[in-house]
């Protein structure tokens, strides 16, 4: 599992976590949802080993602040929300990075595997700057897989932190996006995925947290999460759930989306 425990950040003097608990399950995947500036992203960094925090975070029973950076990576794997390279690279040599961050690199097959996940195997020879944002986007996801190709090893589940991991892209590859993360944690593996758009998240996420102000307002079930008066609490706007008539599957519509006065809180 991964566990948060009393995880408060600060940065440039400015509260950004508060005192945040929160889980996470392999076989699962566990979405972060709230406003901007809720602390979702903040929260990824910390749990990545990136920025400094108090309290207590542990990945599959182990403290992060106790592992060497290899021993992380070879655990976990993460898409930012935007990724920089200085140099020119092909998009095989991107995907390669991941690879030999990972614990597979003598597998040869991996990054034309990781490639045909995504949909790009026919510009692996192309450079990485000359493709659309979302092809990049999907370029780096083929990155992470391939850091950490294997959803369990050693009888251990291994995790993606996926920050915003379809906000480049349109519906179809959003889709094959999600669908690829759900595979990943259905085979053992850990997925952690902060998300934008609440539809999406009711379809594909096992255990939703929602997120406000730097804290933890609620954790569970897309049942038990999103409801009128959670999300209209975290978004600070009217928002009402709606079911479909299949009671498991559920969505989200924005008409009565007027913007809360802040009074009210």
């Amino acid at each position: 599992m991964l566990l948060v425990n009393q995880v408060s950040v600060s940065l440039t003097n400015t509260t950004i976590l508060e005192g945040v608990e929160f889980q996470a399950k392999p076989g699962e995947i566990t979405a972060v949802i709230g406003p901007n500036g809720s602390g979702k992203s903040t929260l990824m960094r910390a749990m990545s080993g990136e920025i400094p925090y108090k309290g207590n975070i542990s990945l599959n029973g182990h403290n992060i602040k106790t592992l060497q950076p290899w021993q992380l990576a070879s655990m976990r794997a993460v898409l930012p929300q935007k990724s920089t390279l200085s140099f020119s690279f092909t998009v095989s040599e991107v995907v390669h990075i991941g690879l030999r961050n990972g614990t597979s690199a003598d597998s040869s097959d991996v990054i034309h595997d990781a490639l045909s996940h995504v949909g790009l195997l026919g510009l692996a020879h192309r450079e990485y700057s000359e493709l659309s944002g979302g092809e990049q986007q999907r370029v780096q996801l083929a990155r992470v897989l391939a850091q950490v190709w294997k959803p369990r090893e050693n009888d251990k589940p291994r995790w993606i932190f996926l920050d915003e991991p379809v906000a480049s892209l349109d519906i179809a590859h959003q889709i094959e996006v999600m669908n690829i993360a759900k595979n990943y944690a259905h085979s053992g593996g850990g997925v952690i995925a902060i998300m934008h758009d609440l539809n999406l998240t009711s379809m594909y996420a096992d255990n939703i947290a929602v997120f406000y102000q730097g804290k933890k307002l609620c954790q569970g079930v897309p049942q038990e999460v999103m409801t009128d008066s959670w999300l209209s609490q975290a978004y600070d706007c009217n928002l009402r759930v709606n079911t479909k008539p299949s009671p498991s599957s559920i969505f989200i519509l924005p008409h009565l989306a007027d913007r809360k006065s802040k009074s009210k809180h």
